[in-house]
């Protein structure tokens, strides 16, 4: 099994938690993960949150926040990137 894959859908909470011990930035189209974040103090190394980006525009707006927002998202920033914006909301 390619590791980080499940055989069925493990929620989030475990998904949190496997990008957190493998030290890597979540990126998710999903809000919850912020939620889980802000509400219920869950640790990461970073979320990613894509809002309403086109599919074929998300890898490259991908690489282009985690090269300008590298130091953000080291202090456990939530990145929100919409169209015509960027929020980064450090803790």
């Amino acid at each position: 099994m390619a590791q980080g894959a499940w055989d069925k859908e493990p929620g989030d909470t475990t998904i949190l938690h496997y990008a957190f011990e493998h030290r890597s930035v979540l990126i998710t189209i999903d809000k919850d993960f912020s939620e889980l974040a802000i509400l219920r103090g869950e640790q990461h190394c970073g979320i990613i949150r894509l809002v309403n980006i086109p599919l074929l525009r998300q890898p490259e707006i991908c690489v282009t926040v985690l090269e300008h927002y590298a130091n953000d998202l080291a202090a456990s920033a939530l990145i929100t990137v919409e169209q015509t914006r960027v929020r980064v909301r450090l803790p």
